[in-house]
């Protein structure tokens, strides 16, 4: 069975966003992102990883722009990426491979250690990442 392992915010104010997450509800701040498609934070109850970003270019946002504000995707930890891609597709949910691309990411990338996953357009509209390795703040490293 699939965990929910992460949750992934896209903030206007991800600084603000996260202090919030931090201070009043005591999250751990176990990363920061910088990068050229997006600047923020890791945070984690010690179970799951919440991601508050500020999207800097429209192609990793997905199907919203990068200009909103809201959950942005759920991520789920998987034994077996190849057997979660394979049961996706058949259900329709197909990889995002523009986000993929935009993110290095994709079935037959590279592993670059945690929070590396392939992402899928899901049910309603919800972008679904689907990770074998975890993400930070999750579990054993």
């Amino acid at each position: 069975m699939a965990k929910i392992k992460h949750i992934a915010i896209s903030s206007q104010d991800p600084d603000k966003t996260a202090a919030f997450y931090k201070d009043v509800l005591g999250l751990e701040e176990v990363g920061k992102v910088t990068s050229a498609n997006a600047d923020g934070y890791y945070l984690s109850d010690g179970n799951v990883n919440m991601a508050i970003l500020k999207f800097k270019n429209d192609v990793v946002s997905g199907d919203v722009d990068s200009e909103y504000s809201g959950i942005h995707h759920i991520g789920f930890q998987v034994e077996d990426a190849a057997d979660a891609d394979a049961r996706m597709k058949a259900a329709e949910a197909y990889p995002m491979d523009d986000v993929n691309e935009a993110l290095h990411g994709g079935m037959g990338a590279p592993s670059h250690g945690r929070n590396v996953e392939t992402k899928y357009g899901g049910p309603d509209g919800v972008m679904i990442d689907i990770s074998q390795g975890g993400w930070v703040g999750t579990g054993p490293e």
